[in-house]
C-alpha cells in the first residue's frame, strides 16, 4: 500500500495553510527530534540513563537524565535554523533565543519529554509541541511574544514513544497520525483525519488526588466512576503520562482530567507547551478542551510556565464534566 510520508504531508499542509515557507522545515526538524529521542529512550537502560541528575527544574520536579538529554537534543536540532527565533521548554526557566533569532518567524513551545517517570518501567512517554508565528520579525525576541492564546497556534502535535513511535499533528486542518518505520527511519501516514469518538471511551484522572479536590470536583469524578454520567458508561484508565492518556482518548473517546486542587487551584499542567497544543489537536479532531471555566485555547498566557486545570477529550464528556462542576 502506498502511504504518504510525513514530509510529503508537511508540504501539503504548508500549501493549504498558505504558509510562506519554513513551516514544513520546522516540522521536519521535529521529526528528527522524535527519531533521536526514540533511539535514546530505547537504549537508556543499556547505557545507564534511567536515573535522576540530583537537580530540580523550574517546576520544582526532580530531573532525570533523559529530561536533560531531550531538552539538549531539541536545542541542538534547531540551532542555526534561521526560521526559528526561540524556544520555550518545560526544562528551562527562560526562553532560549537562537543566534540571529530576531530574524526568525516562528516560536516553539515544547515539553521535550512528557512522562519521563515512566522510563524505568518501560512505560509510555512523549513530546508535546506548539508552533506560533512571531508578531513581528526583525526585532529582538521578547518573552512576551510567547504570550499568545492557543488560537494563534499554526501547528501543534505530539510524539508518542511506546511499542511504536507515532507523531500526531495538525497544521490547522485535519489531525493526522504517522508511525515511524524504524527500519528506514521514516514516518508514514497510518491514521488519517482522526476524529475523536463520542459516547464511548474511558475517563482518565489521578483519583489518588481526590482528597485535594473541592466537593464539586469530587462529585463530578464520582459520577464517571460510578458509570452514571449522562454521556454513558466510562471505564477508568490512567497511565501517568499526559501524551499516553490523551492518545488513547483521541482514538477511543472519553475524557482526560487534571483538575485544580483546593490548595493548588491552577493544577499541575502547563498551558503553553502542554495544554494549549493538545487542546489545538483535540478541537480539530472534533473534541473539546477546557480549564473548567473557559476553552483552553482562549486563555492568554501571562508566564512561560503558567498552569491551568485541564479537561480534554470528547465534546460531550468535557461539557458534562464542566457542567457538573458548575452545579451548586
Amino acid at each position: 500500500m502506498n502511504r504518504f510520508t510525513i514530509s510529503e504531508q508537511f508540504f501539503i499542509d504548508q500549501a493549504s495553510a498558505s504558509a510562506s515557507g519554513g513551516l514544513s522545515t520546522v516540522l521536519n526538524r521535529l521529526t528528527l527530534v522524535a527519531r533521536m529521542l526514540a533511539s535514546e529512550i530505547m537504549r537508556a537502560g543499556f547505557v545507564g540513563k534511567l536515573g535522576y541528575t540530583g537537580t530540580s527544574n523550574v517546576q520544582g520536579e526532580e530531573v532525570r537524565e533523559l529530561d536533560v538529554i531531550s531538552n539538549d537534543t531539541t536545542l541542538q536540532v534547531f540551532e542555526n535554523m534561521p526560521m526559528v527565533a526561540a524556544i520555550a521548554s518545560e526544562e528551562m526557566e527562560d526562553m532560549y533565543v537562537f543566534p540571529d533569532g530576531e530574524n526568525g518567524k516562528y516560536l516553539i513551545a515544547i515539553d521535550p519529554l512528557d512522562g519521563s517517570g515512566n522510563v524505568d518501567i518501560a512505560g509510555q512517554m512523549g513530546t508535546i509541541f506548539g508552533i506560533y508565528k512571531r508578531p513581528e520579525v526583525g526585532k529582538p525576541v521578547t518573552v512576551e511574544e510567547f504570550y499568545q492564546s492557543g488560537r494563534n497556534i499554526v501547528a501543534a502535535g505530539y510524539v508518542l514513544y511506546g511499542p511504536c513511535t507515532m507523531m500526531v499533528y495538525s497544521a490547522g486542518g485535519p489531525v493526522n497520525g504517522f508511525t515511524l518505520d524504524r527500519s528506514i527511519g521514516t514516518f508514514f501516514l497510518t491514521h488519517p483525519d482522526l476524529k475523536i469518538p463520542e459516547g464511548v471511551g474511558a475517563y482518565s484522572v489521578n483519583e489518588a488526588n481526590e482528597t485535594k479536590w473541592d466537593d464539586k470536583t469530587q462529585a463530578m469524578v464520582e459520577t464517571f466512576r460510578r458509570q452514571q454520567a449522562d454521556v454513558g458508561k466510562r471505564s477508568a484508565r490512567y497511565v501517568g503520562a499526559l501524551v499516553g492518556d490523551f492518545h488513547r482518548t483521541l482514538l477511543k473517546g472519553g475524557i482526560y482530567m487534571y483538575p485544580g486542587e483546593v490548595e493548588k487551584p491552577n493544577g499541575k499542567l502547563r498551558l503553553l507547551y502542554e495544554n494549549a497544543p493538545l487542546a489545538f489537536i483535540c478541537e480539530r479532531a472534533g473534541g473539546a478542551a477546557s480549564n473548567g471555566v473557559m476553552p483552553i485555547l482562549d486563555i492568554v498566557p501571562t508566564g512561560l510556565h503558567q498552569r491551568t486545570p485541564l479537561f480534554l477529550g470528547s465534546k460531550g464528556d468535557v461539557e458534562e464534566a464542566v457542567r457538573r462542576m458548575g452545579k451548586a
